[in-house]
């Protein structure tokens, strides 16, 4: 569990790089060594530039295929339906989140796409890791964003 929290706290030093960015941070890890890192870059134009997809791609670069077998994906926040299927269709072995996303979340909780058998791949998926610190901050941010402040 002192692994899984240690990749948690980097996926959550991943998260803040950006004040103008919902602060979501992940980072891919295969043979015990961190490949990739990403966090949110929507704002910047792309409806894409989620955490997940950016370090999926990251990963992918870094390991000169289109196939994550064997990475674990640790994020901050449950992935939503496009990234969960980014995942399966990535061939990803599995997925730590902190955050649960009650609205928009794919590994459990509006849905569990990363399990569902009509895909031919699944994704082991563990959630509520570190759940605490990764809602903290996301109500940080949108807390200050609704009172107008930026010091995220």
């Amino acid at each position: 569990m002192q692994h899984v929290q240690a990749m948690m706290r980097l996926a959550l030093e991943e998260a803040v790089q950006d004040q103008n960015e919902v602060p979501v941070g992940a980072v891919i890890e295969k043979d015990g060594r961190v490949i990739a890192r990403g966090h949110n870059e929507r704002e910047k134009g792309s409806c894409f530039a989620h955490a997940e997809v950016l370090a999926m791609e990251r990963a992918c670069a870094a390991l000169g295929t289109r196939r994550l077998t064997g990475c674990t994906l640790y994020v901050t926040l449950e992935p939503c339906p496009m990234c969960a299927g980014a995942m399966v269709m990535a061939g990803l072995s599995k997925c730590v989140f902190g955050a649960f996303d009650e609205k928009q979340g794919c590994c459990g909780s509006v849905y569990l796409l990363t399990e569902d058998a009509a895909f031919y791949h699944r994704v082991e998926t563990v959630g509520g890791v570190m759940e605490e610190e990764c809602k903290k901050i996301l109500q940080q941010f949108f807390a200050e964003k609704r009172s107008g402040s930026s010091s995220l």
